[in-house]
């Protein structure tokens, strides 16, 4: 069994309710708990739980549209090898670097980056990407428009 296998946690109808109500992750536990009629203590214990094993983060997330000088780029990787965790490990840590996925298709790897003013594209790629060992190819998609897309603001 894989480490991530490992560490899921059994989630139920109540806890994906909590999850729900926290969209708004200002909502206090006490309005969660009027509103699927709970007790205040069990919507804590709930939430902390789901913290605790890695299910539920609480962030501030933004609309990197909506932001001046601000944007995101979709990056598709191909690797030279197999090593698609590490790769993915290594890639996370990158300056901009909003999240890394391993996926099926076409590509390895699926990078999500925020970029700014004063931390162009040209940029990550020359001074952050180049870093990366065993990068076969990329394809870059940038975001002109956005619809319910929202990001930690990692710059």
């Amino acid at each position: 069994m894989g480490r991530d296998e490992d560490r899921k946690v059994k989630i139920d109808e109540t806890d994906i309710a909590i999850i729900r109500h926290l969209r708004d992750g200002r909502k206090s536990f006490k309005r969660i708990a009027e509103d699927l009629s709970l007790a205040e203590n069990t919507v804590r214990s709930r939430v902390a739980r789901l913290i605790d094993n890695g299910v539920l983060q609480i962030t501030g997330n933004v609309d990197p549209g909506s932001i001046p000088g601000h944007s995101v780029v979709f990056i598709g990787v191909k690797l030279q090898g197999m090593d698609l965790v590490r790769k993915g490990e290594e890639i996370g840590r990158l300056k901009g670097v909003v999240s890394v996925s391993v996926v099926t298709g076409r590509y390895d790897l699926i990078i999500v980056v925020l970029l700014k003013e004063g931390f162009s594209l040209l940029e990550f790629y020359t001074e952050h990407m180049s870093r990366i060992q065993g990068i076969r190819s990329v394809e870059t998609f940038v975001v002109y428009k956005d619809y319910n897309f929202k990001v930690p603001y990692v710059l």
